[in-house]
This record gives structure tokens, sequence and C-alpha cells, in this order.
């Protein structure tokens, strides 16, 4: 007879080597993914308050953060733009010399295909009013005609040279809109990565110091509420019909049970972004000497991969690629 326990589980766990000979889930650099702000009209980067460690960059020094960025061996940045000038319809992000699409130039050129780079195509950066698309009369934000002019980004992005398109603006039918668009003319080569689970979240907070957000009031109309499961699989099936190449879940932490349900059914892709208000958290906590920092981003990173997310946008990322190369336990 085996004495209790039969099984002894903790074997496993004996020694590092042997945690990390029978780890489920790693991550490799090219798992992750930059988020980089670039500022029209600066000279210098400007430190964000809210995000310590993270700074909007001006546009001559953008070739330096893709060079870092290619040199960690990440899969690519995500570019923001903060513009100096905003309107009702947000005619900045349309416009080849709008800051955004000068940013996706200067970034294709120096990362010459060493990473992807990826483009947000939303309005939110771009109008006075600080909502993601256009408003009907009487204030609202009218679904239809923002899409014509997401349509109208997603060609100005892929000519300056972005290979993947983030859309983020949470618009029904924003996928198909984009896609036709770009298939009419002839550039069936950009990949759409669709914020198709985006819920209405508090972690945004220091995102809108970051890109200097004008918004009043809330995004609860077109982003997801919080409270619902279910239907941030229904937008993800419902964006992959349409004809993304890419389904995304955001905030990641909060929403792990989200992405894990996406991850079962999607037939492409899954990635989630750890958004800014997760990682301020962190960053916070740590300097307040109640948590371990580097523990805690390793952790809150394994926890997304363990979710299901194929890719992670991360603040972190260059800085987890350095420790991931040098051979760094995550946790």
């Amino acid at each position: 007879m085996t004495a209790f326990p039969a099984w002894r589980l903790r074997r496993l766990r004996h020694s590092p080597a042997l945690r990390r000979l029978v780890a489920e889930n790693r991550l490799h650099p090219a798992q992750l993914v930059l988020p980089v702000f670039v500022k029209e009209g600066i000279d210098a980067p400007q430190p964000i308050a809210s995000m310590p460690g993270v700074s909007q960059h001006p546009l001559h020094g953008l070739p330096a953060v893709v060079e870092e960025a290619a040199a960690a061996g990440i899969g690519g940045i995500m570019l923001f733009g903060v513009p100096t000038h905003r309107d009702a319809v947000g005619s900045g992000a349309t416009d080849p010399g709008g800051i955004l699409n000068r940013a996706i130039r200067v970034a294709a050129d120096a990362a010459a295909g060493r990473l992807t780079v990826q483009a947000d195509l939303c309005l939110d950066e771009f109008t006075d009013h600080g909502h993601c698309g256009v408003l009907a009369a009487d204030g609202s934000v009218d679904n239809d005609t923002t899409l014509e002019v997401y349509a109208r980004m997603a060609l100005a992005q892929a000519d300056a040279g972005a290979g993947i398109l983030g859309l983020s603006g949470m618009m029904d039918g924003q996928v198909a809109a984009c896609r036709a668009a770009l298939d009419a003319a002839g550039r069936a080569d950009v990949v759409l990565l669709a914020y198709s689970a985006k819920y209405a979240s508090a972690f945004y907070g220091p995102f809108r110091d970051a890109v200097e957000s004008t918004l009043q009031g809330d995004r609860r109309t077109y982003q997801l509420d919080p409270g619902n499961g279910r239907e941030g699989v229904q937008e993800a099936l419902a964006d992959v019909d349409e004809g993304a190449d890419i389904v995304m879940v955001k905030p990641a932490g909060p929403y792990l049970d989200v992405l894990a349900e996406v991850a079962a059914v999607s037939p492409v892709p899954v990635w989630a972004y750890q958004v800014s208000g997760e990682y301020a958290m962190i960053e916070h906590a740590a300097a307040a000497g109640v948590i371990d920092r580097d523990r805690a981003i390793g952790e809150s990173l394994l926890g997304i991969r363990r979710a299901g997310a194929e890719t992670i946008l991360t603040y972190w990322a260059i800085e987890v690629a350095g420790w991931l190369r040098d051979g760094r336990s995550l946790a």
C-alpha cells in the first residue's frame, strides 16, 4: 500500500531548473508589443506623471525608440499620436501630414522590417470632444458616419506604412468598413487587429493623461459593460466574421475570464492589452514598497499569457524582453 499522499506534486517544484523545465506557459520577446506615444511640437521626451518610466516622444526621437525595440527583439510597436490641434471630426487622423501618419512613416523607415509597425485607428486623440467617433446633432456618437472616417484612416495609415491597424474605436461594423476600403485600394496585405472586447474601464485613466484626452463624460454607449462576459465573446466572433486577422481583449488583468473564453473559440490569434492603469498600479505600489516590482510584473504577464493571450501589449515590453534574453524567471 502506498502511504498518503500517493501523488507528490511538489516533486516537480524541487528546483529552479525543474520548475523551468515543466512550465506550462512562458513568454518570448516576440510576443510583446510596446505602446508608444508620439507628441507633436515637442523637442524632447516628456515624462507622463501617472505612468512612471513612460514618456511622450518627439517625432525626431522615434527612430531611437524603434531601434531599442528592435534590438530587444519584441514583436512590434503600437503608435499613438498626440496632436497640437483637434476638431469635431478628428481631421488630423486622416491627414497624411497628421502626427500619427508622420510617425508611422518614420517608424516604418526605422524598423526596416525588423518589427511590426502598428497604428491605433481611433478618433479619440484627434477630436476636440474626446470621443472615438463623430458626434450626431444630439451629442451621441454617430456609428455609421464614424465608419466612413475609419475607412479613410485605414487607407491613410496603410499608405504611411503601418502593417497592422489597431481598430480600437468599438464601432459596430468597423472591421468590415476598414477591410472593404483596404481591399478596394488593393491593400489586402494590411493586417486588421480588432479591439473586440474593449471594456468601459476605469483602468484607462493614465492613458488619458498620455494622449491628453479632452473627453467629458464616458464611452459606455460603445465600449463593453464590465459585467458582461458573453458579449465580449460575441464581439470577437463578429469581428472575425467581418475579416479581423487578430482579436483583442482590453484591459487584460481584470478580464482574464473573457480572454480565456475568447481564446477557446477564436479561429484567429488572440491578443491582450495590459493597459495604463494596470501598469501604474504596479509601479506605484512598488514605489510605496508594498510589492516586489519585478515579480509582480512577471506574474501579471504570465497570468495574461496563461489565460490565452498569444501576444501582449505592455509598457514593460522592452524591459521584460531584456529579462527573457538574460534567462531570468518571470515569477
